[in-house]
């Protein structure tokens, strides 16, 4: 028993201290996965409502459009190396029931073949909740249509495999202020290349102002596309502080040791 609560308080720590999403009740952590060795890791599912949840875990394959969208890919449409990379990841358990304030951990190993190309190879693990039966009622039904939605929520991380001495190259231009009916966005275009896909943050900052005017995280170029438009929605009086010349970087994050990817500077009007 003591085992058993060591165990729950270390996975609730984990979960607290790694990049987390959140859907609905259910909170993921960490964003994403990469393997480049034969070890596995873990990700730890937290249900933070008050009620108990049934989630079920499932690997899909998507592609990254030129605006940076995520496409979902058929099963018959899946190339070669999307085959593969579906067939190397191994994960379990599948359908987990969570209590309240509950972390539990999903494994996540790789086997990838012998013959396997050096690359790099991506699935995205999709968290989706199910919804509990509706309670019976005494309500007599009336004359007419009833229809009762129910929300389905999900959250998606990315479990990246590589394979091989890989590098990637990524640089910015662009860069622009939009001002449209949906709010002021920073926009620019974030190009890659390489054999490996880019993931970091964007930063902005002034010569003279010690803080950042603009910091997002969680901007990925991925290796099917060589570039991407970004485009980062900001409030006004971010936009208006963004107005003059600026320094735009492209970071790593800081557990991945938060190197320079790219940097170039604009006017900003």
């Amino acid at each position: 028993m003591h085992k058993f609560s060591a165990r729950l308080a270390a996975l609730a720590l984990l979960s607290a201290a790694a990049p987390a999403l959140a859907a609905g009740d259910l909170l993921v952590a960490p964003t994403r996965v990469v393997l480049d060795g034969a070890r596995g890791t873990e990700v730890i599912l937290n249900n933070i409502g008050a009620q108990p949840a049934t989630y079920r875990i499932s690997l899909e394959l998507r592609r990254m459009t030129a605006d940076g969208r995520l496409d979902d890919v058929a099963p018959e449409a899946a190339n070669a190396k999307e085959t593969a990379t579906l067939a190397m990841i191994s994960y379990a358990p599948r359908r987990i029931v969570l209590a309240p304030n509950q972390p539990q951990a999903i494994r996540i190993g790789i086997r990838p073949p012998a013959d396997l190309p050096d690359g790099e190879y991506r699935a995205h693990m999709l968290f989706r909740a199910i919804p509990g039966a509706a309670p019976a009622t005494a309500t007599p039904v009336r004359e007419g249509l009833s229809i009762a939605l129910t929300p389905i929520y999900g959250v998606t991380i990315p479990i990246i495999v590589r394979k091989g001495s890989l590098k990637a190259a990524a640089s910015l231009s662009g860069v622009h202020m939009v001002r449209d009916k949906d709010g002021p966005q920073l926009a620019f275009t974030l190009a890659r290349s390489g054999d490996r896909s880019t993931y970091g943050r964007i930063r902005v900052t002034r010569s003279g102002i010690d803080k950042p005017l603009l910091e997002v995280r969680g901007i990925a170029a991925y290796a099917e596309i060589s570039s991407r438009t970004v485009a980062l929605p900001v409030d006004a009086v971010v936009a208006a502080k963004l107005v003059g010349p600026v320094k735009i970087e492209y970071l790593e994050d800081n557990d991945a040791g938060g190197g320079l990817i790219a940097e170039t500077s604009a006017v900003l009007r």
